[in-house]
């Protein structure tokens, strides 16, 4: 993908990303914590993963998608955090334009599945809890993988959609981006060229992407807080808003820190807080997640404590 030229000949080969910090002696501090960051979200991840994977206590639809949920914060973290590691470790902070292009690409596709995949989660609490008896029709595996599917499918159309208009914009200079990865404000507002309809597009494609499955997760939970209180048990209700509070911790977060990153465009210059969101959006909120569905769900907290320890669940 090769960089527009603009008006006066010259076209930007690759973009300048200033990082977290300017001072030289804070990088090896920044590179520490993000390094150890990153192996706690992979390891925290992956741990998840694993036992979902071998306890078949946890062979549902919740922790399906919980799974899922788990290989994305694991890519999402990756599209960012070893980049950025990199060019501390080499001092090099330039990136080639296919690259940063790339990286847009990659991390919109995995947000993306991700508005998609919590809403699926919803749904699924929705039905269990609302619709108990039909709910292993409703919620199958042909179902479920039919959801996560269309996740993926959807949110690749939007990554591609945005990638393709941005790479029709001229970028003449300056190419500097005081951020830490590429993404789609800050390149905006590097462009010599209009960027009215790449942000209605923007605007656009948010509203479905995040303004729907938003209306329909609140929708799920307003049915899903009616039936809770109609429980009579005391522990029932205990555990069902403790499943549900879970889920609605991440979607809080997720949603809360994307739509301060991509709702004000109108603000033309690049600040810190812009850095802030952007480690919400791409560190803490994969870290925290694990550990989110983890201190508050004993079946997972059994069940990472038998594959830690290689015992195998009791029939």
């Amino acid at each position: 993908m090769e960089p527009k030229f603009g008006a006066n000949g010259t076209a930007i080969t690759e973009f300048v990303l200033l990082g977290l910090v300017e001072t030289p002696g804070l990088r090896p501090v920044i590179f520490v914590i993000f390094l150890f960051a990153y192996l706690v979200t992979v390891g925290g991840n992956l741990s998840i993963l694993t036992a979902i994977l071998v306890e078949p206590k946890l062979h549902t639809p919740m922790y399906f998608f919980l799974g899922n949920l788990s290989v994305l914060d694991i890519g999402c973290i990756t599209v960012t955090v070893p980049s950025m590691l990199g060019r501390l470790l080499s001092h090099r902070r330039a990136v080639p334009y296919g690259a940063c292009l790339t990286q847009l690409f990659f991390f919109h596709q995995l947000a993306g599945v991700d508005c998609f995949l919590l809403t699926a989660m919803a749904y699924d609490r929705f039905l269990a809890i609302c619709r108990p008896l039909t709910y292993s029709t409703r919620m199958s595996q042909t179902v479920q993988r039919i959801l996560v599917a269309v996740s993926w499918a959807c949110a690749f159309t939007n990554a591609l959609t945005h990638t393709v208009a941005i790479s029709t914009l001229n970028f003449c200079g300056p190419n500097v981006i005081n951020h830490f990865y590429c993404d789609l404000p800050q390149l905006f507002q590097l462009s010599c060229s209009s960027t009215q309809l790449n942000e209605l597009l923007l605007f656009g494609l948010g509203i479905l992407m995040a303004g729907a499955p938003v209306i329909l997760i609140v929708t799920s939970y307003i049915h899903v807080a009616v039936a809770v209180l109609r429980i009579r048990s005391a522990e029932g209700r205990k555990k069902a808003f403790s499943t549900c509070g879970s889920h609605l911790t991440v979607v809080g977060i997720f949603y809360g820190t994307g739509v301060f990153s991509y709702m004000r465009l109108g603000s033309v210059e690049a600040s810190d807080k812009d850095k802030g969101i952007g480690i919400l959006n791409t560190v803490i909120s994969p870290m925290l997640n694990p550990v989110i569905y983890s201190l508050r769900n004993p079946d997972v907290q059994g069940a990472l404590q038998r594959v830690f320890t290689g015992k195998r669940a009791l029939a």
